[in-house]
């Protein structure tokens, strides 16, 4: 995210109070859709709130405020969120502050009655209405709520009726989490990338993101849980499971590299390379079997990563060291505080 942009000039707002600028803030108030949240690209064209906006463009973009394609895939409306609310802060600017209030009351009706959150709303095509971990959309959706129950990162500035409906959203959202953990032979794991928003069964979403325990996504729906100030038995419980699935599902010895390969498009590949010192996870293991797999576009699952496609291979975070902080910081510490 840009840096905060606060200038000098002034300008009158929507109440018709000067109030001063920030430029990106400013931006962010262009795009966002009538019912407060925001899109992610406008047609195919991802926004991106560096470039500099035409009076025609704003006035397009204004037009179509009706869209329903806002979301909260990659960061979309939470990044917004948390830049308006320090705009706010810097500046006092009260369309920030409204615009704040309108994106945290979208959030709000998105979410479901079991506590998740799609990756759309109010748009739910496809796999678009599915409860999403994936990209971490939904944890930083709770984030976003527990600062506001906290009242922390600026989102003080709201006031007690959206803190009250921040701890009833969070309360929801972690009774899903704790739906959703995956069961194995009577043991608790991690977690999928998306589950049916019915059923609450793991989904696949497009085709090289297949039903599989999620190394990356699961490691900061943990860290969420860790937030809670006095966790549950039932959390406790998911905490310790999670990382003890961690621990048994690491690969050491290898780390995940990009090579020179001029046989392939592009001149380079993506490869596991002996690392003695190196630990990694796989983004996507098998349901039960808990081995990595490997989908490209034709949907077709592979137990190595040279099976699909080179394009697949080096355009996707297949291994990680996610895990990596909280196994060696975060966890222990958190122990320390039980």
């Amino acid at each position: 995210m840009p840096a905060l942009l606060s200038s000098c000039a002034i300008a009158q707002n929507l109440s018709g109070v000067p109030s001063k600028l920030d430029s990106t803030a400013e931006k962010m108030l262009v795009y966002q859709r009538s019912l407060g949240g925001w899109p992610k690209a406008v047609g195919k064209v991802p926004i991106d709130y560096d470039q500099p906006l035409s009076t025609k463009l704003r006035l397009e973009i204004k037009a179509d405020s009706l869209h329903d394609d806002a979301t909260i895939d990659n960061k979309a409306t939470t990044k917004e969120l948390r830049y308006l609310v320090k705009a706010y802060a810097d500046t006092r600017n009260p369309d920030y502050l409204a615009a704040v209030k309108k994106g945290m009351d979208y959030l709000f009706q998105a979410q479901y009655g079991n506590g998740g959150w799609p990756q759309y709303f109010p748009d739910h095509h496809l796999y678009r209405a599915q409860i999403t971990y994936n990209d971490n959309a939904m944890v930083n959706v709770l984030n976003i709520m527990q600062d506001l129950a906290e009242g922390k990162e600026g989102f003080e500035v709201l006031p007690e009726t959206a803190r009250k409906r921040a701890l009833v959203a969070i309360d929801k959202g972690i009774s899903c989490i704790l739906k959703t953990q995956v069961l194995q032979d009577g043991k608790l794991t991690v977690w999928c990338a998306q589950y049916d928003q019915h059923t609450l069964k793991p989904a696949q979403a497009r085709a090289f993101e297949p039903i599989s325990l999620s190394g990356m996504e699961s490691v900061y729906i943990v860290e969420f849980l860790m937030r809670q100030k006095n966790p549950s038995a039932a959390i406790v419980t998911s905490v310790k499971s999670a990382v003890d699935w961690f621990q048994k599902s690491k690969i050491t010895g290898y780390d995940f590299v990009f090579i020179k390969d001029p046989n392939q498009v592009g001149g380079k590949d993506r490869v596991l390379k002996p690392a003695a010192s190196s630990v990694i996870w796989a983004r996507f293991y098998d349901i039960p079997s808990n081995t990595p797999i490997f989908t490209g576009r034709e949907n077709v699952p592979k137990k190595t990563l040279a099976e699909i496609e080179v394009e697949r291979r080096i355009g996707y975070a297949w291994y990680g060291k996610w895990p990596v902080n909280l196994i060696d910081k975060k966890y222990p510490a958190w122990l320390k505080k039980l």
